[in-house]
């Protein structure tokens, strides 16, 4: 097996945690938004753009995969502290932007409300593996 035919490795981890009484549409949702968050904030881990083979070119996507967990309420409020208090970069989706309509009254919804009471629906963390494994605690992936 040559370089290029062996597996890619990475020793970060892109993790997206769910509250696990989300309905379907809340759990895509709330996914999509959190990962936009750690591309803004770490272009390292976004790749270089497609192209097919007609030379159409598309645009760039995280260069590693994102896994998805789902969790009680307390398993995300838990994750989310454990990452803050590690410093790690962290997205994250309160119940009440549900009911905002732009990124203006988003931002005031979080602001509005201490860390300890936020009521989050969704994390993302990237990190070490490690780190995010521990943060993560006993989160289980998404089915």
């Amino acid at each position: 097996m040559t370089r290029e035919d062996s597996p890619v490795r990475f020793n970060t981890k892109i993790a997206v945690l769910l509250r696990d009484d989300l309905a379907t549409w809340q759990r895509l949702n709330v996914t999509a938004f959190l990962v936009s968050g750690i591309g803004t904030r770490l272009p390292e881990v976004i790749g270089e753009p497609y192209r097919d083979a007609d030379e159409n070119e598309y645009l760039s996507m995280f260069r590693q995969p994102v896994l998805v967990f789902e969790g009680a309420a307390e398993t995300v409020t838990r994750a989310h502290s454990r990452a803050v208090e590690r410093g790690m970069p962290v997205a994250v989706f309160t119940s009440e932007l549900f009911a905002t309509g732009n990124d203006r009254d988003n931002r005031a919804a979080v602001r509005a409300v201490p860390r300890e009471k936020l009521d989050l629906v969704g994390v993302a963390l990237h990190g070490p593996r490690n780190a995010v494994d521990k943060a993560l605690g006993r989160a289980r992936m998404h089915p």
